[in-house]
């Protein structure tokens, strides 16, 4: 189970695992965050958790007591918004491209795309944000070792490195799902992230 992360201005800024989560609740570092904005301390939670007949994320077990898995937590000190580079990995590529051909403009699942050098290697092209896109097998096929232009093809969009980015920043359009219970934070994101120019 996943549990969304807050700083303590109630900004979204990862996610993590649910050991995670109720570990810097015990400790003090956090608070569970439910669906009205109100917050719980450990205590609190576990007294919450006796009388909870249902969660949507489960429930932890122990030979003492059951704790329910919170959805949302909110960091009680760290109030800044990390800035992290988007590293050049080829998720972060596929993310960034929005997993869509860059020169036909179909978008395909992981493994009906490739990374494509704007200017192939062979011509001295590097491998970097500004000469990598992704495109279907069949637009880099076409394209083989040519420039775009020489194949007679276009490119979509103009291959930019991202900027930097809050370090929540690429999630939106990441596979992990997103629940229901975090949107009212992730929407704060959505209209608030810096758009790239």
């Amino acid at each position: 189970m996943d549990v969304l992360v807050l700083n303590s201005n109630f900004f979204a800024i990862q996610i993590t695992s649910w050991r995670r989560a109720l570990r810097l609740v015990s400790l003090d570092r956090a608070q569970v965050v439910d669906e009205e904005y109100r917050t719980y301390s450990f205590e609190d939670w576990c007294e919450l958790s006796k009388v909870l007949r249902e969660n949507p994320s489960g429930f932890v077990k122990t030979p003492s007591f059951q704790i329910a898995i919170p959805d949302v937590i909110a960091l009680k000190f760290y109030d800044k918004v990390p800035m992290k580079e988007v590293k050049f990995t080829r998720r972060n590529i596929y993310e960034h491209y929005n997993y869509k051909c860059c020169y036909c403009g179909k978008k395909l699942t992981t493994d009906k795309l490739n990374l494509d050098h704007i200017i192939p290697r062979s011509r001295g092209g590097k491998t970097d944000w500004k000469n990598v896109v992704t495109s279907c097998f069949s637009c880099n096929l076409k394209k083989g070792s040519n420039l775009p232009k020489e194949a007679g093809m276009k490119l979509l969009v103009k291959p930019t490195r991202p900027s930097m980015n809050p370090g929540f920043g690429l999630i939106l359009r990441s596979p992990v799902k997103l629940k229901t219970s975090w949107q009212k934070f992730v929407d704060n994101i959505y209209w608030n992230i810096e758009l790239e120019r």
